[in-house]
């Protein structure tokens, strides 16, 4: 399996010792004060233990609250809800329990770099299905259709969608869904960018019609909440699915971190202002780089999500790769080609669209927030 990251910008970073102006998929804010609070009381006071398999009652029956007073998702908490070690072992206990050697699941692409890798160690095939920068990377259900066969078992999807920034249109979502009823698939639904939408509100796919009882939903506390160190994930889907889960995630993991799910406690039951400001700037700031981006040539549609760019480099004349490593050794700046995530991602790069210098927060040195270097570097 490749190495998360790109091998070229890598070899740079190690023999140049220079810091580059990328960062992975993470906020670049701290957690929220009142959540790290939470968390040290947590430890000061003992709650260093286990919790049991599925995770606190408390955090469970908070996050089924979340989704259906949000998106009209309904969950029973006792049943239907596993708190997992970020969403990443959510994403690989479900195609564990979902998949038998040789099923297939069709991944539209570009896609983030986990889910094929992760197909691959649960035994399955994944079957990539292309999206067109064109159509803002929508999936096409026809696309779709035309890909599956008797080995189909599931259709995994991201939305909002690292790296392209894609929130899939409610259209598209329906298809999915009347796929799946027809051929009987399950639907994982990725959702971790849920509250990182700009344009328009989320389309939560458990929640439309007939998808329910085949769908599985992957969701945490890492990119909103800004804990992507605090590994606090979960997974709700129909209570067999969550049952093996719980049972493969016993063996595995045995529980999420206790503080973890303490600080996650406090997330969801304390206001919202924190989030709401992080949305309000990542938002500002995807229109500032976009526009930047289309200032020196590059194409590039504004992302409805996630806190990433996509523009076009065709008109650099240069492969996706070519224009990454040019641009890291001329520019100290470092992207991803767009083809790492998939072909369709061919004549792209993605970008985080938060570049900033280590001192932003302060606000004391001046950055504009362009790709130029912090002065105090």
């Amino acid at each position: 399996m490749p190495a998360v990251g790109h091998p070229p910008v890598l070899r740079h970073r190690r023999r140049d010792g220079r810091r580059h102006l990328a960062r992975v998929g993470e906020p670049d804010f701290a957690t929220p004060w009142r959540i790290t609070e939470a968390g040290i009381y947590a430890l000061e006071h003992g709650h260093t233990t286990y919790t049991s398999n599925a995770g606190l009652p408390r955090l469970r029956e908070l996050i089924c609250e979340d989704l259906a007073t949000r998106y009209a998702a309904r969950y029973d908490p006792g049943t239907e809800c596993l708190i997992t070690t970020g969403v990443s072992e959510g994403l690989d206990l479900v195609l564990r329990v979902l998949l038998n050697p040789g099923d297939e699941v069709i991944v539209p692409e570009p896609c983030y770099v986990a889910y094929e890798p992760c197909v691959a160690f649960a035994g399955g095939t994944p079957v990539r299905v292309p999206t067109r920068w064109e159509d803002g990377f929508a999936v096409d259900p026809d696309v779709v259709a035309a890909a599956i066969t008797p080995r189909t078992k599931a259709i995994l999807v991201g939305s909002p969608a690292n790296p392209t920034g894609a929130v899939q249109p409610r259209e598209a979502l329906e298809g999915l869904v009347r796929l799946a009823e027809q051929h009987d698939l399950y639907l994982v639904s990725d959702e971790i960018y849920a509250r990182l939408t700009y344009a328009g509100g989320h389309t939560c796919l458990g929640a439309l019609p007939g998808a329910r009882e085949r769908t599985v939903l992957l969701g945490g506390f890492s990119k909103a909440h800004a804990m992507t160190g605090w590994r606090v994930g979960w997974v709700c889907a129909p209570a067999a699915v969550a049952e093996l889960a719980v049972r493969v995630h016993q063996y595995t993991m045995l529980c999420a971190p206790h503080v973890s799910q303490l600080a996650a406690v406090e997330a969801l039951s304390g206001p919202d202002d924190d989030v709401a400001a992080m949305v309000a700037d990542y938002d500002r700031r995807r229109r500032v780089f976009v526009k930047g981006l289309r200032e020196t040539g590059l194409d590039c549609p504004e992302p409805e999500g996630a806190f990433y760019a996509f523009p076009s480099i065709r008109s650099s004349g240069l492969d996706s790769e070519t224009f990454a490593e040019r641009l890291l050794h001329a520019e100290h700046v470092a992207v991803v080609p767009g083809s790492v995530f998939g072909p369709s991602g061919e004549g792209t790069c993605a970008a985080p669209t938060r570049p900033r210098c280590r001192c932003w927060r302060r606000r004391s040195c001046g950055s504009t927030g362009s790709w130029a270097p912090c002065a105090r570097r």
